[in-house]
């Protein structure tokens, strides 16, 4: 016996057929079918031919596909009861269907074992689904792998998924949707570098505005496998969730372990796939609310320099080109000169500050910011009071605690005494100094990442806890924000975003690396929880030199700030920067609650970004100049998203019109007094590009009229 069930939410369906011995099978997962029932003729018609056996021609995969249900790739579940209990075959399996959501559980008695899926149609049509597993004997049963797999058809025939490194993350990799396996995974206690971030299969050629593409993420912050599995029967999967390590997740009797959520989009294009995660996540109630405000971090300003002259004068330089937070960065602690010591002695550094951090928060506070402050909880020196103290609070095995990276070890937060100790010293200092803002680091992979009690892999436990300390720092401290920085971008997933308010997108703050890095972690992320920064005028990371309202029109595309010592900044630049930190401020209600839209265009030198209204009302693009064009002038542009029949008014949008309105004034028609033009004719016709240079941009205004 079966049934059809039609989820209906958000322009997509979702139809499942539920059967009495089998966990969900996906028959559609895309474009609204419509309202009404989904008709029962829908199985046959989309029945698979019989031919040999369910083991040659498989009907239909579950999305945690079985073995023994005759699935001859990779199995959904993967365990054991001391070698036995390995292969799951259900008796029964119970559906539950509310609206916008089904869970199953399938019954195995002989293997003692309670198999359970949730699976969950969002209001703006994104697919969440996870796996359970119960032991209901008194053994242990190891779980070795739960991946739950979503469906897409055959016109899915290209895959997509990024890659990078430090300083260069978020760069698009594409290949065909072959027979085989394709598998990222990342084995270093974090999503890391070169995180896939997305696996994304859609019509060979799709883009950001045309091409039906589907993509899943998996929400989860530790080891874990993100893949695409093409069959020989036909079956084109997309499936992720945690990498365990041996032994990490051992049930006793009644215990139960759940994969992460992995989350599913659709779209017409990348843009149509990216705003159902974005208004996701806006909807969640922890997703921050409040204006994003313009920040200043003081690393590349001073690094390890804590001079307590030169930070006062940064704040005051900050709070006078309207700045609304200043950040402390590494350096304030015991005996923290370099990276070579000190991470885990959280106390302040008397010998630099021996007043303590109070002079300059309160200096701080008096100009009108918050404070913020850096800080690596889960790292530690060994160098430190404390690894010397306790050394067997550090991740490692029985060969120790593996090789230095940054010159720094794991602590183990599965230890109590860890994870206390960590949540006593970071919430007195968020007590003590009013303290508005964390910034978390996360700057060494996971390596020899054991359980010193157990000698048990420990990544599973440590991402456990990890998650548990920041939710309690949060209950203990209402409004403190956190930003999730792990070398840069190594740890950005959606498991991590739902206790962190921002992400640091990368080390690199180069504005033309970041044109990218932005672009494409933006397919995941909306604007206002990706942290951007104006830099110094030649980059820290790469030495390119890029002028201020570059660097600037690059900066204001997410959660703004600046990260430059404007103590040697001119008075004509500090003039400069305000404008652009006043101009963040007016228009980040935008930003940050619009829908972001990127043209596909046919220049390669050229790269078109926008936000648009969610009524459509008005929009800001941002304009940039690349690389070298090899058209002179470089074409036309089009500017996506705006509502076809509504007519705008277009113009250059001040500060970032000095490209069209400096010295070459008029260069374009439309930068003068503006144009006024339907958003079907500015999206099909668009605008002349003007003859930026390399590495400049102009911004565009597009209002309703």
């Amino acid at each position: 016996m079966s049934d059809l069930v039609h989820l209906r939410r958000g322009g997509t369906s979702l139809v499942l057929r539920l059967e009495d011995d089998r966990l969900p099978t996906v028959l559609h997962w895309g474009p609204d079918l419509g309202e009404g029932p989904v008709p029962g003729d829908l199985v046959d018609a989309v029945a698979v031919p019989y031919v040999d056996s369910v083991v040659m021609m498989p009907p239909s995969v579950a999305v945690l596909p079985q073995h023994a249900a005759g699935w001859l790739g990779r199995p959904g579940l993967l365990g054991s009861r001391d070698g036995r209990a390995w292969s799951t075959t259900f008796a029964a399996v119970e559906h539950t269907v509310t609206e916008g959501s089904v869970t199953s559980v399938g019954h195995d008695p002989e293997n003692a074992l309670a198999v359970s899926v949730d699976l969950e149609l969002t209001v703006d049509g994104l697919v969440r689904v996870r796996a359970g597993v119960r032991n209901l004997a008194g053994a242990a049963y190891v779980v070795d792998r739960l991946e739950p797999a979503l469906p897409v058809p055959d016109e899915a025939g290209e895959l997509l998924d990024l890659t990078g490194r430090h300083n260069h993350e978020r760069v698009p990799q594409r290949r065909p949707f072959d027979v085989g396996h394709w598998v990222r995974e990342a084995w270093g206690g974090r999503p890391g570098h070169d995180s896939a971030t997305l696996m994304c299969a859609g019509r060979p050629g799709f883009g950001f505005r045309s091409g039906r593409v589907w993509g899943v993420h998996v929400a989860h912050s530790g080891n874990q496998s993100i893949s695409a599995e093409r069959s020989f029967t036909g079956w084109r999967l997309l499936r992720g969730g945690e990498l365990l390590l041996p032994g990490e997740v051992r049930l006793e009797a009644d215990e139960e372990y759940w994969s992460p959520w992995l989350i599913g989009s659709w779209g017409e294009g990348l843009d149509e796939l990216s705003r159902r995660v974005h208004r996701y996540l806006r909807r969640r109630p922890q997703h921050p609310r409040s204006p994003r405000k313009a920040l200043l971090n003081t690393w590349e300003a001073v690094h390890f320099d804590h001079d307590h002259a030169k930070l006062l004068a940064l704040a005051e330089q900050a709070a006078a080109v309207g700045i609304e937070r200043f950040v402390l960065d590494d350096g304030w602690f015991h005996e923290r000169t370099a990276d070579r010591a000190g991470l885990g002695d959280w106390y302040v550094d008397r010998a630099r500050w021996p007043d303590g951090l109070h002079p300059l928060v309160d200096r701080v506070h008096e100009l009108g910011m918050d404070f913020g402050l850096w800080v690596e909880p889960e790292m530690v020196n060994l160098d430190s009071d404390l690894a010397r103290a306790h050394p067997d609070w550090l991740l490692q095995t029985e060969h120790g605690p593996g090789p230095d990276s940054r010159q720094q070890q794991v602590l183990d937060l599965g230890h109590a005494e860890v994870h206390d100790y960590l949540l006593e010293r970071i919430s007195a200092l968020v007590t003590e100094y009013r303290i508005a803002y964390l910034k978390w680091d996360h700057n060494r992979p996971l390596v020899d990442a054991g359980h010193t009690a157990t000698g048990r892999a420990g990544v599973h436990a440590q991402t456990a806890a990890v998650y548990r300390l920041m939710d309690e720092l949060r209950l203990r401290h209402p409004g403190l924000e956190i930003e999730s920085c792990s070398a840069g971008g190594a740890r950005l997933d959606l498991g991590v975003l739902d206790r962190a308010d921002r992400v640091w997108v990368s080390d690199c703050i180069d504005a033309h690396e970041r044109h990218r890095m932005v672009r494409w972690t933006g397919v995941l992320l909306p604007p206002e929880v990706m942290g951007t920064h104006v830099g110094a005028a030649v980059d820290l990371t790469t030495t390119r030199a890029h002028t201020l309202d570059f660097r600037a029109a690059t900066a204001i595309w997410g959660h703004f700030g600046v990260e430059w010592d404007l103590t040697t900044v001119s008075p004509e630049e500090l003039d400069r920067l305000a404008v652009w930190v006043a101009f963040y401020r007016d228009v980040r209600d935008l930003l940050h609650h619009g829908d972001v839209v990127r043209a596909d265009l046919a220049n390669p030198a050229l790269q078109l970004d926008g936000v648009v209204s969610e009524d459509r009302s008005e929009a800001l693009f941002r304009l940039s100049a690349l690389d070298h064009s090899a058209t002179w002038p470089p074409g036309r542009v089009p500017l996506p998203g705006l509502d076809p029949d509504t007519t705008y008014a277009v113009c250059a949008q001040a500060p970032g019109d000095a490209a069209v309105n400096g010295v070459s004034s008029g260069r374009v028609g439309w930068a003068g007094d503006g144009v006024r033009l339907t958003g079907r004719a500015l999206g099909t016709v668009g605008l002349q590009a003007p003859l930026l240079q390399v590495d400049e941009s102009v911004l565009i205004r597009a209002t309703a009229t």
